[in-house]
């Protein structure tokens, strides 16, 4: 590994871990993404901003930003909050697998992902529609550019999807370890920024035995038709409600994880970064359809069944019950599509969207 550029320590951003997919059998585990390592919301807030300020505020209006399903869905959307300042044409639209039985915008693959296939739905209000379809730029985020290649995907089927005003493209990752391929490949009107920017190297093991793979790999409505008004992104955005965070109430000091669900992570984000501000010791996660083995960054690990009906493993790493005095876990499905072996595991407070709060 050659580092060439950091604003963060490398210990501060990412450790390592296995991926159980033979696609790509390694992982950085971010450390100020709050996925698979529950992070402080005040740390995933100052990352966000941080990525944010290293894009130009000059770019052309409208700017479309689009945030990487699954890890990257909360990473974007604290993108878009810290760069949008006082503007009302920057939208945030974030990648999908969940069809949502509304038009598509374009679709495009993953190929290196344990679940390739991604949706980007049309926005819901005419305006945002508007903006996006005469989108002048763009802003792609993502936790992670290796080669870049996902990137480039979304790029052409985004060209395909007739946005033909786009004059520049800004690629926004924590870590980019593309060396510059993705842009050059992009073309001129492309940029990049990231909080870390170098190269690795990675020797597959002679003679070890792949690891299984386990089924995640599903791009469907599920068995829990998901609201389009309770939408926080997929159908696009130009500010954020934190209608999870409206009667939330703590003790000081009080040890509480918000564990958000899948691509549920935006709100729960935001309900985690307002008890913190309240007095309480938070820490935010997220449940994921990611396998990972245990061991290097994932310490522990808690495989059940999906929330959305999908009928695919979901996973939570690096939890402990006995570290805090209240788990909520949020859902954007009923509080009877979790998996009761996750409730007994975890004993959650759940709170789902589909109730009022």
């Amino acid at each position: 590994m050659e580092i060439d550029r950091s604003l963060l320590s490398p210990e501060h951003l990412f450790g390592f871990a296995e991926r159980r997919n033979p696609k790509r059998a390694f992982l950085f585990v971010s450390r100020v993404l709050g996925r698979d390592i529950p992070v402080a919301p005040s740390k995933i807030r100052a990352a966000c901003n941080l990525l944010a300020s290293q894009i130009p505020a000059d770019l052309p209006r409208p700017v479309l930003v689009v945030g990487m399903a699954e890890a990257a869905v909360s990473l974007g959307a604290g993108v878009h909050r810290a760069y949008v300042g006082d503007g009302d044409n920057v939208v945030y639209l974030s990648t999908t697998r969940h069809a949502l039985g509304t038009p598509l915008l374009t679709q495009f693959q993953e190929e290196h992902s344990h679940a390739p296939l991604h949706l980007l739905h049309q926005p819901a209000n005419p305006i945002e529609a508007q903006l996006v379809r005469h989108a002048r730029s763009v802003i792609l985020v993502d936790d992670e550019m290796s080669t870049g290649k996902t990137f480039i995907n979304l790029t052409k089927a985004l060209e395909s999807a007739s946005l033909d005003h786009i004059e520049r493209v800004v690629l926004a990752t924590l870590t980019d370890w593309s060396d510059g391929s993705a842009v050059a490949a992009i073309g001129p009107y492309a940029s990049s920024v990231s909080l870390l920017s170098g190269r690795y190297s990675w020797t597959p093991r002679v003679g070890i035995e792949p690891p299984v793979v386990l089924h995640v790999d599903v791009t469907g409505a599920g068995d829990y038709a998901l609201d389009p008004h309770l939408d926080w992104g997929r159908l696009g955005v130009r500010r954020h409600r934190a209608r999870l965070a409206s009667n939330a109430r703590c003790r000081t000091g009080e040890r509480i994880l918000v564990l958000g669900t899948s691509e549920h992570v935006w709100e729960p984000f935001q309900l985690a970064e307002h008890l913190e501000k309240a007095g309480a010791d938070v820490r935010f996660s997220t449940v994921t359809r990611s396998p990972l083995a245990v061991g290097h960054s994932i310490e522990r690990a808690l495989a059940f069944s999906d929330n959305y009906g999908l009928g695919i493993a979901n996973f939570v790493y690096n939890i402990d019950p006995a570290d805090y005095d209240r788990i909520i876990l949020c859902s954007e499905t009923p509080a009877e599509a979790v998996d009761p072996f996750l409730i007994n595991a975890l004993r959650p407070e759940i709170r789902s969207d589909k109730v009022s709060l």
